[in-house]
């Protein structure tokens, strides 16, 4: 089957603010359809003329480079969500709690449905494969999700020498585009990404804002 991604416009008009668990976020509403040809079309552009056209939404995510809106160094952050899950991840798989926190809030905003046009799913936005791999059972469900993102996390903070921006730019595009370019891919999605997290890394691990 032919998929097209429609190019992304009048974004702005499509943003609104929403608050969730506390937390401020921004909220985009995506479409899809498939048309006569059987082509698949994902758009922000709602469709005109078109039969069976889903709708859904997704957050102003970190990894969303085009998300110029938001100061991450001032956005509400959320401590207390997923408490007993993130503290369970933490301790088993020995990962900082505030990395944790920050992967979450860069991936889906603490949204537990959250899905991304690209098939990434939860709360640690895990790709099926990557759900396959981990062995995560219920992938909309916290602890599942928490577990075997903070699983996967371990793996690539040991493969990158407990570097946290190399950790995360693995998480965002892969180890092995990491290991291509020997250090943070030259991906704009990925070096914003990586900043993005950087960010709410430090500021998790104050004990300020």
């Amino acid at each position: 089957m032919k998929y097209k991604f429609d190019r992304v416009v009048a974004i702005a008009g499509l943003l609104l603010f929403v608050s969730l668990a506390g937390l401020h976020s921004l909220q985009a509403d995506m479409y899809k359809f498939t048309d006569k040809d059987g082509i698949v079309h994902y758009t922000n552009v709602r469709p005109t003329g078109q039969k069976n056209v889903k709708t859904f939404s997704f957050p102003c995510y970190a990894s969303d480079p085009s998300c110029n809106q938001l100061d991450w160094e001032s956005i509400p952050l959320n401590r207390h969500a997923f408490n007993n899950e993130i503290e369970a991840a933490s301790e088993v798989f020995t990962v900082e709690e505030s990395l944790i926190r920050a992967i979450i809030h860069a991936e889906s905003a603490y949204q537990p449905e959250a899905q991304s046009p690209k098939g990434a799913q939860g709360l640690m936005q895990l790709m099926p494969a990557t759900q396959k791999e981990l062995q995560v059972d219920n992938v909309f469900d916290p602890l599942d999700n928490i577990e075997g993102g903070t699983l996967y996390l371990s793996r690539l903070l040991n493969q990158f020498n407990q570097d946290v921006e190399l950790a995360a730019a693995a998480y965002n595009a892969g180890p092995g585009a990491v290991q291509e370019y020997g250090g943070i891919p030259p991906y704009k999605e990925t070096r914003e990404y990586v900043r993005r997290v950087k960010i709410l890394y430090r500021r998790y691990r104050s004990t300020g804002s």
